[in-house]
């Protein structure tokens, strides 16, 4: 999988991750945004706990954050309140309620054995590591790894020739600087 960039590998795993949260937090009937709120709660002190300094941190508009504030205190897992010296401040605060769903989706299973996989691995490069780190999470989660013909255990080549060993079918040349669903690291 190492023919991507870092950039791409990242996006990768990013898109691997996000697809199984999205998953798990449907399954418990809330959205990314909503973990990413109370997380952001449990770690950031009395400055920082303000609609305001959430939305920067988050980098989302007011609006997003403002529906989503207002979703996790009907479901009981955040407060707001007044500033006790400026009424205009409202801070938030996280509640037992929201803690407990943030115990609830963390962490993710296949990055824990991931990373337990990774553990004293030294790399040559932060393309090799994410490249391998892809490979380790694709494979805890048995996901499809979509690599390139000629880094497949499948893949076979001889005199004029290559051959794909799990099709029997014959690879064009061009085929060999595409991506495969089919594709497994040997």
């Amino acid at each position: 999988m190492h023919f991507l960039t870092s950039f791409q590998l990242l996006e990768r795993i990013s898109a691997l991750l996000s697809s199984e949260d999205r998953k798990r937090y449907a399954a418990l009937g809330i959205q990314p945004v909503h973990v990413q709120v109370l997380e952001y709660l449990s770690l950031c002190n009395h400055y920082s706990d303000t609609p305001a300094a959430l939305t920067e941190y988050l980098g989302l508009t007011k609006g997003t954050v403002s529906q989503s504030l207002q979703i996790l205190e009907r479901k009981g897992y955040i407060s707001k309140t007044q500033d006790s010296d400026d009424g205009r401040v409202v801070h938030l605060r996280l509640l037992d309620a929201g803690l407990e769903m943030l115990h609830k989706v963390q962490p993710l299973e296949i990055f824990t054995e991931a990373e337990e996989r990774l553990l004293d691995r030294e790399f040559k490069s932060l393309r090799h590591a994410l490249g391998t780190t892809l490979q380790v999470l694709q494979k805890a989660n048995s996901t499809n790894s979509f690599g390139l013909c000629t880094t497949c255990r499948h893949f076979k080549e001889a005199e004029g020739y290559t051959l794909c060993g799990l099709t029997d079918e014959p690879l064009r040349r061009e085929a060999l600087q595409k991506i495969c669903r089919l594709h497994q690291f040997p």
